[in-house]
């Protein structure tokens, strides 16, 4: 079964690096994958797409995702800006980085789930030229919005990306998401 996910962010923000972290995860339990990004020459804050896919089955299409069953959203600014629910499956789920409850959203008619990402950066000290990072929160936290990927799968991917310190902030970063997650269903 193909699962497709469209990451709208801000450079800078890490959403490329939470495609590849969805799908080295993704790949620890077996399944294909691919990820990519979409950007031309954008700078720091510009808003940025990252697409996955994962799969049961080999994965032959090589396009941008154009009707996601999930997207993630890591900038919650964007949705003034960009129309992230493009193309969404009409059962898909929107995992948001926000303050904000799913209902208070102004995302409507949706299934979504939020959680504060740039809180538990900000908390951990997980930052880069003074701005959050919250790609690691936001894997953690999809982990336990969709089931699609153990939350295990994605510490053990942190954890190997990033060694000493900077893993386990970053790990401890993707739990907290995890638990932290709020859920509109």
């Amino acid at each position: 079964m193909l699962k497709e996910i469209r990451i709208h962010g801000r450079g800078g923000q890490g959403a490329v690096t939470a495609a590849q972290l969805l799908a080295h995860a993704a790949f620890l339990e077996g399944k294909w994958v691919q990820a990519f990004p979409y950007f031309g020459a954008e700078r720091r804050g510009a808003p940025v797409k990252a697409f996955v896919r994962i799969s049961d089955e080999p994965i032959l299409m090589h396009s941008q995702i154009y009707d996601p069953d999930y997207v993630i959203i890591l900038s919650p600014e964007l949705t003034r800006i960009v129309n992230v629910t493009e193309g969404l499956k009409k059962d898909g789920l929107i995992l948001m980085n926000t303050t904000k409850k799913p209902e208070e959203t102004n995302l409507n008619g949706q299934r979504i789930a939020t959680v504060d990402a740039t809180g538990i950066a900000i908390e951990l000290g997980l930052l880069v030229a003074g701005f959050p990072v919250v790609n690691t929160a936001i894997v953690g936290a999809f982990a336990k919005a969709t089931g699609e990927i153990k939350l295990e799968s994605f510490l053990k991917t942190i954890t190997e990306t990033w060694s000493g310190s900077a893993g386990e902030k970053n790990a401890k970063a993707a739990e907290l998401a995890y638990e932290r997650l709020i859920k509109e269903w």
